[in-house]
Order: C-alpha cells, then structure tokens, then sequence
C-alpha cells in the first residue's frame, strides 16, 4: 500500500499555508446529486489555487466535507484528492481549502474497505498490502480469509477468489456498514447463512460470476485465470475511497502471451464498483468481456443503451435467498464490442476439472456478457452494478433497478466540474 511519509510534515502546523483560498464546483444537471464524488489531480487543483506543503482539506460553511488525499505511484506525494458531496439540482458550492499535515487530517466516516487476509499458524488471519497467490497446478489451498480479495462500500460488498478460479462474488447489506474485516471469521456467523448485516448472495458456479473477466479471440472465450503470476497490491484505502490491483502474468490465450492489469476502485453511496483493465499482448481483434452469472435465471436478460454507454443485465429471482438480485455491467459506447451467452452445459462433469474440490471448471459457461475493443497499452473502464431486493423495494423490480443505471450513467457523462 502506498503510504505518506510524515517526516517532511512534522513541524508544520495543522493548518493553513495559503489564507482565503477556495474553488467552486457546479451541478449542472437538474436533478439532486447524493454523495457526488469529485476526483482532482494535483494539477488540476494547482491551476486554480497554490499547492502548499501538506494535504489539501476542504471546508463548507467551516466545517469539514468528507475527502482523501491519495498517493497513488508510491513517491511520497499526493498525486489526487476525493471530495464526497451532496449537491442539489443546479446547484454551485464553493469549498474553503486549507492544507494539513498527514497526522493532523481531519478523521471522517470510513464509507469503504478493502481486504486481503493471509491465514497465519494459529488459523488467525493477517491483513496485508501486497501478496501473491498460490497457483493451482500442485493441488488447491485456501489462503486467504473468505477465500478471497474482497471490497465494499456501505452500501454492497464484492470479493475476487484468491486463486486459479479468478471469479467475483457478492456479499448483500441489510443496513449501511462495513463487515469484510470480519466476514470468514468466527466473530460472525457463516456468510452463507441470512445474518442481521446481510449475507453471501450470489451462486457462481463455472461462470464469471459478477464482473469477472476473460478474452473473446474469435468464437472462443478465455477465462482469466490460472496465470503463473495472480498478485494483490493495495493502493489506497480511506473514508471516501479504496483503491487496489490486480496483476497476472503468464497467460496464454490461444498460445499467445498476454498480461492484465485490473484496477478496481469503489466509493461511498454506490451499488457499483469501476473497474480499469490494461492489457498487454492483446491478440489480434480480441474484445476484453466481463460478464454475469445465468445459473438461476429464470427470466431474459436486458440489454439497455443509456447516452454515450451500453449495459448489459440480469433482474430475477435469483439470489442465494431466494429474492430479488439485479446485476449489470455498464461500458463505454464507443468501445462496446460483442454481447452474448454462453451455452449452460456443466463442463465440469464432463471432465474439464480446474478445482476439483470447488466443482469448478476454467471453461466458461452459465454467463451472459459484455465485450470492448481490446488494444494492447490501453485501459478500458467498466462499471458493474449490484442490488438486493432485501436491502430496498426499489431493487424488487427492473424497472427500478434500470432506472437507477439510467441515472448513474448520467452522472458519469456529465460530472459536476471545478469552475
């Protein structure tokens, strides 16, 4: 995890280098924005105020609005800030800016989380910042807590096996809160079971799950997974966002060498999660696909074009309660590629057996999913949505659920900006 070093700062006062300095932002939109979140690089913050020593804090009406200061290469130095607001429709604010020191930073609500326990010898679990999976190919072992990486916001908790099988899952919230630190240990009951904070929702299978990824190479899908390199690295963790990559090495798609890079990224308020994927060594035409699990899908899919993105989705009957679970995956027009389904035959009974002791099986199936233009260097972004029936009647129907990725989709094309 890349952290500050605080012996530059030691001496300088809480507050304050440059007086009377403030910046402005506008909603432009009509509607209200809640827990807007506002991402500034340093040098965009730098064109309109002086960049003094220190973090830079934000101030309405004198008191202090939930931010971060995050560096995120490693040097020592803030390289963006993260300001969470509520605005309303039409509205401007001006914020006061005052620089800290790192020790004398405001404290505000932790609103996400993100966590990879290693089991230690005495079957407790350490938390750690940096760390490389086990491969597969001399015999399966769990190590990490809940089996694996796992992130959430008060709002809904994902998690990624630590392993070969590569697949995303979900954890349901009943109430607000944040619960992976001790999900998987015996402080809580099983995850599998209906608890008072919520639950492991989500039947995975041999499929994607919810947000997994592989290349499409012609008519074939490849499954990100079973690479001679899987390592966790934390980047940030904080009240307002959390930040972490994933890193493979040593795939081969079709006999081609290919890497991958997956920042994912989560914030306050949010029943998503954005995901950014490099790739490196991209075949020829390939699209990068993301996808969701079909295995209790009951009712069709839905694919819906919202201005300048495509979204591909599922609403059923199809959480491991029994109740209302919408998933969708939104991308960028412009670099959509391909939206399918895979056949639903188990390829794991038919003998193509990864981990045996999980059932599963590398080659894909039971999944519906999204495709972008792969190009070797470049970073595509997606974002996958999640809700639970249980947690708000507004998820119990699709149309409600639509309405929401309607409504973030037009707050991702049209941000509130800096004036």
């Amino acid at each position: 995890m890349n952290k500050f070093s605080l012996l530059p700062f030691l001496l300088i006062p809480v507050v304050c280098f440059s007086a009377n300095q403030s910046v402005s932002f506008k909603n432009s939109s009509g509607n209200e924005r809640k827990d807007e979140v506002i991402i500034l690089t340093r040098k965009q913050l730098s064109e309109k105020i002086t960049i003094a020593r220190g973090l830079p804090a934000f101030k309405e009406n004198g008191k202090y609005i939930p931010s971060q200061a995050d560096d995120l290469n490693g040097d020592g130095a803030w390289d963006e800030v993260v300001i969470v607001a509520d605005f309303g429709a039409n509205e401007t604010k001006t914020f006061a800016v005052e620089f800290v020191s790192p020790d004398s930073y405001p404290e505000f609500e932790k609103r996400t989380n993100v966590r990879l326990g290693i089991i230690q010898e005495d079957k407790s679990y350490k938390e750690v910042d940096e760390y490389q999976a086990l491969p597969c190919n001399n015999g399966f072992k769990v190590i990490a807590q809940a089996e694996s990486v796992s992130w959430e916001n008060d709002k809904m908790g994902f998690r990624v096996y630590f392993d070969c099988r590569n697949v995303k899952d979900l954890f349901g919230k009943l109430q607000p809160g944040l619960i992976i630190d001790k999900v998987g240990t015996p402080e809580l009951k099983s995850y599998h079971n209906l608890s008072d904070w919520g639950m492991d929702i989500l039947h995975c299978g041999s499929s994607l799950g919810s947000g997994g990824l592989a290349l499409l190479k012609g008519d074939s899908l490849y499954r990100l997974g079973s690479t001679s390199v899987y390592k966790y690295r934390k980047i940030c963790e904080g009240p307002v966002r959390s930040m972490f990559d994933l890193i493979y090495k040593g795939w081969e798609v079709d006999n081609i060498p290919v890497e991958a890079v997956e920042r994912i990224s989560v914030y306050p308020g949010k029943y998503w999660f954005q995901s950014d994927v490099t790739f490196t060594g991209c075949p020829e035409g390939s699209q990068v696909v993301t996808g969701i699990v079909t295995s209790l899908l009951k009712r069709e899919p839905f694919a819906l074009e919202t201005k300048g993105f495509r979204c591909i989705g599922t609403h059923d009957i199809q959480s491991l309660n029994k109740d209302e679970l919408g998933m969708a995956v939104l991308v960028p027009e412009k670099e959509s590629g391909k939206i399918g389904r895979t056949t639903d035959i188990n390829f794991f009974k038919l003998g193509f057996e990864t981990v045996k002791e999980k059932s599963f099986s590398n080659i894909i199936s039971q999944t519906y999913y999204i495709g972008q233009k792969c190009k070797s260097g470049e970073t595509l972004r997606h974002w996958f949505f999640a809700v639970w029936g249980l947690e708000k009647n507004q998820w119990k129907t699709e149309e409600g659920f639509k309405e929401y990725i309607q409504n973030e989709s037009k707050k991702f094309s049209q941000p509130v900006k800096m004036l």
